[in-house]
């Protein structure tokens, strides 16, 4: 049943995952978050920038995020397996050819999904993902290495004793690192808050691990440099100077996928779509709408 644009997806056979349509153009784009383990919430800016330039879009939760079912079974909670939800959430909504936008972990997955299934993309966006996490631990430790002495000290402390739940740590973390490098608006966005407080830590824990700056999880052996120039559809790469990510690293990314678009927000941070914001839609409108223009040529 459709409810303002919102219905469920069976997925694996016994599982509903929740999408929502929202505008009626004639470019399709299915987005997926990042994570692992967040929502559709904090893309809600989309809103208002693609339906009126003749783009339609889903918000998508993935399995145990948002309003999609909450099974309590860790070994769902892989790559390989998200891989193959999205294959079957496009199937569910009859997308013979469409965009797919993917943000940090979202992108990762954009990733996976476009060399497995690159039939079906008329466009690719890997927005805020570099290509594997080992280059993200380099980025993440440079980054950690900038900061004030009092602030590493307290970092190698509590990496040390493992208490990575402390207050004194969290606070450092939230502090000098996520308003530097994910979000540096003040306060952060609704959306995006209330994206974070609704994170399923089970799946965060278990495929990234306890923090954005320690990778112990399932994915961190994830790497897809080598596999990049198969990747044949028209790709945007959107990368922001203060992310977590690295810029440098992104675009490389674009100088190994044939005729990709690299696109630098000099302004943002991991959440470039809110602390860089013009920028970041002034890149990736006409890169969606040039998809959609294509697609009905080739047709």
């Amino acid at each position: 049943m459709l409810t303002g644009g919102a219905r469920t997806l069976a997925v694996d056979g016994r599982y509903r995952v929740w999408v929502k349509q929202v505008g009626t153009g004639e470019v399709p784009v299915l987005t997926l978050h990042g994570g692992p383990g967040l929502n559709h919430f904090y893309l809600e800016c989309f809103e208002e920038f693609l339906p009126r330039h003749g783009i339609r879009f889903w918000f998508y939760d993935q399995l145990g995020c948002g309003f999609s079912d909450a099974p309590k079974d860790p070994s769902l909670w892989t790559l390989d397996r998200y891989r193959e939800e999205v294959e079957q959430v496009r199937r569910g909504l009859g997308l013979e050819r469409f965009v797919l936008y993917g943000h940090s972990f979202g992108g990762m997955l954009a990733i996976e999904y476009a060399l497995k299934y690159p039939q079906h993309l008329s466009g690719l966006v890997i927005s805020n993902m570099t290509a594997s996490v080992a280059a993200y631990v380099r980025h993440a430790a440079s980054l950690v290495a900038a900061l004030p002495e009092g602030a590493r000290r307290i970092i190698a402390k509590f990496r040390a004793s493992g208490d990575l739940e402390a207050p004194e740590y969290q606070q450092v973390l939230q502090r000098d690192l996520y308003q530097r490098h994910v979000c540096r608006l003040r306060p952060w966005p609704e959306p995006l808050r209330r994206s974070m407080r609704y994170l399923n830590a089970e799946i965060y824990r278990t495929m990234q691990g306890p923090d954005e700056f320690n990778i112990t999880g399932n994915f961190r052996h994830w790497d897809a440099w080598a596999r990049l120039p198969k990747l044949s559809m028209p790709t945007l790469l959107i990368a922001a100077r203060h992310d977590e990510m690295s810029p440098v690293q992104i675009h490389r990314m674009s100088t190994l996928i044939p005729g990709a678009r690299f696109a630098l927000c000099p302004r943002g941070s991991h959440m470039a779509m809110y602390d860089d914001q013009r920028r970041y839609f002034d890149f990736l409108v006409p890169f969606l709408r040039a998809c959609g223009e294509g697609a009905r040529s080739a047709s």
